[in-house]
């Protein structure tokens, strides 16, 4: 039976969620208020005034193949950096979860990159691929690759995409040796018992049990690839060469810092709030029904 909590004084749950809505309108409610209400003006080139357009911020950017564009980019960015963040993590803590020696230092040092800050792993990342001064680009160059991310764009994303990844695996990596710990060992032993395999038991059981831990990594490392990976690129490539790496976020920064169009980077910025929104009742609609808790 469902017991209720009960307030003798009925003001003190307003008073007690006050800060908590206090934070949300000031953070959230009135940025997203700001950003809707500048998507429908044109500033003019001097900032002096602004005219009201209704919905031409919009047009223009629909009708633009670099903003497009950059919907594919983003696409392809954030599938990359959550499969491969994900992937190798679940790897990492199915093999420090196993009793060896030494576990607690290899958890130890899995975790210490989550501490990096991202602009940081994007300098640390393009002083090792730097065509002219990088270790590694001297050894593939040595090796006979054609190495230069500052000129193609296929191998700028390549990089970009490792960095963000490399950055996302302790975060994923901590989960999944918490969930991976929380499953009776018991099953597993009588699976191997009744003759199942290594990868028979991960298949069948252990990834199963994974699946709440698993659904809301996918979440996270989703809007962590569509927000928290300004510094990378910012960093690295700048959104280059050509645009070739200039996702949806790093596009509003730099239409509205740098080229100074305001109501076009507003716009943006309400494109950007309602294809997350989307993407996340998606995942809850449809995705969340594999998982079993």
């Amino acid at each position: 039976m469902e017991k209720r909590v009960t307030f003798d004084n009925r003001l003190l749950p307003y008073l007690l969620l006050a800060p908590q809505l206090a934070v949300t309108i000031v953070f959230f409610f009135w940025p997203a208020g700001q950003a809707l209400y500048q998507s429908l003006l044109l500033p003019d080139p001097f900032g002096l005034g602004a005219r009201f357009v209704w919905f031409s911020n919009f047009e223009y950017l629909f009708n633009d193949r670099y903003y497009l564009q950059s919907f594919v980019t983003t696409a392809v960015f954030t599938f990359f950096v959550t499969l491969v963040s994900m992937s190798v993590a679940l790897l990492f803590a199915v093999m420090a979860d196993q009793v060896i020696k030494g576990a607690g230092a290899y958890k130890t040092l899995l975790i210490w990159p989550y501490a990096v800050a991202p602009a940081v792993a994007g300098v640390m990342w393009l002083f090792m691929f730097q065509p002219s001064i990088g270790v590694i680009a001297y050894y593939m160059k040595a090796m006979g690759v054609d190495w230069n991310p500052v000129l193609n764009g296929g191998q700028a994303m390549t990089l970009v995409i490792l960095a963000a990844a490399w950055k996302q695996i302790s975060y994923n990596f901590l989960f999944f040796l918490a969930g991976l710990q929380a499953i009776p060992k018991s099953l597993i032993e009588a699976a191997a018992i009744d003759g199942a395999g290594k990868w028979h038991r991960f298949r069948t059981i252990i990834f199963p049990l994974l699946s709440p831990t698993t659904f809301f990594l996918l979440v996270v490392n989703i809007v962590y690839a569509f927000f928290e990976t300004f510094g990378i690129i910012h960093t690295m490539t700048a959104g280059g060469p050509g645009q070739s790496t200039t996702i949806l976020v790093y596009k509003v920064y730099s239409d509205g810092f740098v080229g100074q169009d305001l109501g076009s980077s507003a716009a943006q910025s309400v494109i950007l709030m309602v294809v997350v929104g989307v993407l996340t009742v998606i995942q809850f609609r449809f995705i969340e029904r594999r998982v079993h808790y």
